[in-house]
């Protein structure tokens, strides 16, 4: 070809990240359906690239890709692709080969692929895997989605509290096979399979043979129920500093640990999606269709033309006065999008309090005492600030003092509002995130043109 070859641009690639010339390259391979070309683009990629290469390709160069590149593809590369392209790939692959492949990840990994699957699909594969994986990942599944079963690593080093560090030792080694690749504590429990802790390897490997595993110098043990929310399971790894933690059924059984990289993934993952829901998208639109992207996003639309209707008819009750002082249309935008900006602000420091779980109920009404506050303050100095820009455009004094009222009044609101409204909602067990905007945007703009045009039609016309 007269440059480098696939294999050779690939590992570049690797360092360099994913090119042009590398999606190119796979795009033509696919295109000729030369299977040997697909397999030396891929075969030399970490995961991570594997999968942004898949990412690249349309729908169907993906699938073909899939079909021609599958035994080079790493069970790993399914963790780093996006939902919606994650079940294309995996319907690609077919149910036996998509079985072998989650055969080989981590349960807990494992269960968030399958989770999202069609009902039909999913029963596919786990008719294909064996016994052992499909029974882990059914009793991940019977529990509520976003709990920490779902989090759950069943691949652990278990042994009984009576053993002894020799015998914990011959275990390990005589089952070399059967552990996990990495492992760095080792489990204890009682003849009942409830917890008693958790030890350090190093530890096991400096005590005698003949000390008993309940003996030893255990790791501070927090246990978490199955049931328990992933965001609480977040913030319980924060505020005792763990790096990984039990987690056992209703009759205090062990059920596998939650470890600290799955706790990552959850507050990223809540972050992201937080900040989404504030725009009123999802993550899958990215790769979804544009059908389905318009579906997901029309909802929200209809939201907002409807709380955009209510301030529209505010507006409409003053249109006499519109028309008879066309400076007030000029400057009514400007309170509205003043006000909308503070709401802005308070929301989004209230949600992120409500996210991490540092807002209970004195802490929610400090926060609204801070942010009444500071749109108090904020409002005087734009009243100022609104007074002198309205006169020196207008020159109309009366009309600038309305004007600065009116930008006070609504700072004010904006700020105890954007608190409000979303810890009011959490209080409904509804997501602040979802529909916080929409209310507290509509509010500072009915607010706002309310006390703006209302005051002018009475001081001034």
């Amino acid at each position: 070809r007269g440059r480098m070859s696939g294999a050779e641009e690939a590992r570049a690639s690797q360092s360099e990240g994913i090119d042009e010339a590398a999606v190119a390259g796979l795009a033509n391979a696919v295109g000729r359906a030369d299977r040997e070309a697909v397999l030396e683009w891929l075969a030399p990629l970490h995961p991570a690239d594997q999968a942004a290469l898949l990412h690249a390709l349309s729908y169907d160069e993906r699938r073909q890709a899939v079909a021609l590149g599958a035994e080079v593809l790493e069970p790993e590369t399914l963790n780093w692709l996006d939902g919606d392209v994650r079940d294309e790939v995996v319907d690609a692959l077919g149910p036996k080969a998509a079985a072998a492949a989650l055969s080989e990840l981590e349960s807990d990994d494992a269960v968030e692929i399958i989770e999202d699957l069609a009902e039909e699909d999913r029963t596919a594969i786990l008719l294909e895997m064996g016994p052992a994986e499909r029974a882990q990942v059914e009793q991940a599944l019977s529990y509520p989605e976003y709990t920490a079963a779902r989090l759950v690593k069943r691949d652990n080093v278990v042994v009984p509290d009576f053993w002894t560090v020799g015998q914990t030792i011959d275990y390990c080694r005589d089952h070399g096979e059967s552990l996990p690749e990495e492992f760095w504590d080792i489990l204890i429990v009682d003849p009942k399979m409830r917890p008693v802790g958790q030890v350090h390897v190093a530890e096991v490997l400096r005590s005698r043979r003949d000390v008993t595993m309940r003996s030893l110098r255990l790791k501070e043990q927090v246990l978490i129920e199955a049931i328990t929310d992933q965001e609480e399971v977040a913030r319980i790894f924060r505020r005792h500093g763990l790096n990984s933690a039990p987690v056992v059924d209703a009759a205090g059984r062990l059920m596998g640990v939650v470890t600290l990289d799955d706790i990552l993934e959850v507050v990223e993952e809540e972050a992201e999606d937080d900040l989404l829901r504030l725009g009123g998208v999802i993550d899958s639109d990215r790769y979804a269709g544009a059908w389905r992207t318009t579906l997901n996003r029309l909802p929200w639309l209809a939201i907002n033309i409807v709380t955009a209707l209510i301030a529209s008819m505010v507006i409409g009750r003053f249109e006499e006065s519109i028309d008879k002082l066309t400076a007030l249309a000029v400057l009514m935008p400007m309170v509205a999008s003043m006000g909308g900006n503070a709401a802005t602000q308070a929301l989004t420091v209230t949600v992120r309090a409500l996210a991490v779980g540092g807002l209970g109920r004195r802490e929610a009404w400090r926060l609204l005492a801070k942010e009444g506050l500071v749109g108090l303050l904020n409002g005087s100095a734009f009243f100022v600030i609104a007074v002198a820009t309205a006169f020196l455009w207008f020159w109309q004094g009366e009309l600038a003092l309305v004007f600065g009222i009116a930008m006070f009044l609504n700072l004010v609101v904006a700020g105890v509002v954007g608190a409000a409204i979303p810890i009011g909602l959490n209080r409904l067990k509804l997501d602040p995130a979802i529909a916080s905007t929409a209310f507290v945007t509509t509010t500072t703009d009915v607010v706002g043109f309310l006390t703006f045009l209302g005051l002018a039609t009475i001081l001034l016309l």
